[in-house]
């Protein structure tokens, strides 16, 4: 029997470099930037959740479970992950950034494959040259283990990792894949290859 496996769609982010607009929310070929990720995703996972800290009301119109971060005040991507993984009742849970929208088809596949390759706690993607570090794979009993690292004030998710055993999966098969937008330059450049 296949696992059960939800995704988090991390968009509760302040997004400063994009002069503060919401970045799942900003247009990108005539949709949501959000609606991209949502599109990939939609046919690798058996749920979603979209983390937001605001304009939860226009997150809520796609119709999944949105979820702020149960900790007040823009922690970081590890606040909106463990929001989610105290929410999912599946076996894993997918995360990825609201501003990645050529997230490979075979992510989860991918990810998966080498989680359960390696007895690992964690499978995070790599393009072939850096991790990702907000586009993994992992099981919900970290939980507890997440939260105890925000409550002691740490914030890096890196440094939270090196608790646990990770393995890394290259997608270096595919180096555009993680491309993210931050700033509105970076969202033409993408904006014409999503177009062709």
């Amino acid at each position: 029997m296949a696992p059960q496996i939800d995704a988090v769609i991390l968009a509760g982010g302040m997004a400063r470099r994009m002069g503060g607009n919401d970045k799942g929310l900003v247009d990108l070929n005539g949709q949501a930037m959000i609606c991209h990720t949502i599109d990939k995703l939609t046919s690798q996972v058996d749920g979603i959740m979209i983390n937001a800290n605001r304009n939860q009301e226009q997150y809520e119109q796609w119709g999944y479970t949105v979820l702020s971060d149960l900790d007040s005040g823009y922690l970081g991507p590890l606040a909106g992950m463990v929001t989610a993984l105290k929410q999912t009742k599946a076996d894993y849970l997918l995360v990825v950034p609201c501003d990645c929208p050529m997230l490979p088809d075979d992510l989860v596949a991918r990810l998966l494959a080498a989680l359960e390759r390696e007895q690992a706690d964690l499978a995070i993607a790599s393009d072939g040259e850096y991790e990702q570090p907000v586009v993994l794979l992992l099981k919900p009993h970290l939980a507890p283990s997440m939260q105890a690292f925000l409550d002691g004030g740490d914030r890096k998710v890196f440094l939270w990792y090196s608790q646990h055993k990770v393995v890394v999966e290259s997608f270096a098969d595919q180096p555009n894949a993680f491309v993210n937008i931050n700033t509105l330059e970076q969202k033409h450049r993408i904006a014409e290859k999503i177009a062709k």
